[in-house]
């Protein structure tokens, strides 16, 4: 038997995009499975660059905004909120790490503050419910008080 991995694709260009799905050229990954495991298996290089990393076998990919998105959104404002990624990974919201970029999309510092998330809009729908307005500033109910979400200029680059 043939052993999985890239050869099916290798002649593509593989990226991960805003709306939270994978690629292969411009087509789709409509596979859950093999979606997920790209997910899991997303490693940055020594030099910036993304690539899925599985056993021996490595193919490089484009991410064309961050390497990972919050699916859904548990908890309440009482407890605080915890985000479920791409890679079916749970992590508590740090609501101090909140901003919102350009087209007013919501994003998270996650995997121990060192990338940041996008919000795919089932689980800012979640949330949104939370976050109050006042004298044009944005803010989070969560854990027992009112976080500030922060602006484009507070998101910290493409990480």
């Amino acid at each position: 038997m043939a052993p999985a991995g890239f050869w099916a694709i290798a002649s593509g260009k593989i990226s991960f995009r805003r709306d939270g799905r994978w690629y292969n050229d411009d087509e789709p990954i409509d596979n859950a499975r093999i979606a997920k495991l790209f997910s899991r298996c997303l490693r940055e290089t020594a030099d910036g660059r993304w690539q899925i990393a599985m056993a021996d076998e490595r193919a490089f990919v484009e991410v064309h905004d961050t390497p990972w998105v919050v699916t859904s959104v548990g908890g309440d404002a009482a407890r605080g909120y915890t985000l479920r990624l791409n890679d079916d990974s749970e992590e508590p919201l740090d609501p101090g790490s909140l901003s919102v970029g350009e087209a007013n999309v919501l994003y998270a510092r996650v995997k121990d503050g060192r990338y940041r998330a996008r919000f795919l809009r089932p689980a800012y729908y979640r949330i949104a419910p939370a976050i109050v307005e006042r004298a044009g500033r944005f803010f989070l109910a969560a854990g027992g008080g009112e976080h500030a979400i922060g602006g484009a200029a507070d998101a910290d680059g493409d990480r």
